[in-house]
C-alpha cells in the first residue's frame, strides 16, 4: 500500500508521535491487538467510532455486535470509510481493512457476520476512538 494515495498522511516521526507503540504496531506495521484486551469491546453507548490515526468516522454503534472473538465487530462502515485489499500473510487469505483517508490497518472483515450484510468488520479497538452522541 502507497502511503501517498491517502489525502491524510505523516512522516514515520509523526505517526510513531502521534500513535502509542501498541497503536503504531496496529496500524502503521499491520498488527493484532490481544482479543479481549481493549475498552472499546464493551462500548455501548450511542456514537461512532473513529480511526485512531486521523479521526475519519468509520462504524456507527448502533452496527456494532458481539461476536465473541474478542474483538469490536461491526457489520457495515460509514459508506466510503474503508477500503481492503487481499491479506496473504500467515498462508492464507484474508481481507484487510484499512482506513480509507490515511490508510492505517483496522483489522479484517469476514463473510460469517450477521444480516442484513452477512459480514463481520472484526476491528483492532486500539485502531479505534469513540465518539459519544
Amino acid at each position: 500500500m502507497t502511503t501517498s494515495n491517502f489525502s491524510f498522511t505523516l512522516s514515520d516521526a509523526e505517526w510513531r508521535q502521534r500513535l502509542s507503540p501498541e497503536q503504531y504496531h496496529v496500524m502503521r506495521d499491520h498488527g493484532t491487538e490481544r482479543p479481549g484486551s481493549c475498552a472499546l469491546l464493551h462500548e455501548k453507548r450511542s456514537g461512532v467510532f473513529a480511526c485512531a490515526g486521523c479521526e475519519q468516522e468509520l462504524f456507527a454503534s448502533k452496527l456494532k455486535f458481539e461476536s465473541g472473538t474478542g474483538w469490536p465487530s461491526f457489520n457495515d462502515p460509514v459508506r466510503g470509510s474503508v477500503e481492503t485489499e487481499t491479506d496473504r500473510s500467515f498462508g492464507t487469505a484474508r481481507t484487510e481493512v484499512h482506513c480509507s483517508q490515511c490508510g492505517s490497518h483496522l483489522g479484517h472483515v469476514f463473510s460469517d457476520g450477521p444480516p442484513p450484510t452477512g459480514l463481520r468488520y472484526c476491528i483492532n479497538g486500539v485502531a479505534l476512538t469513540f465518539k459519544p452522541e
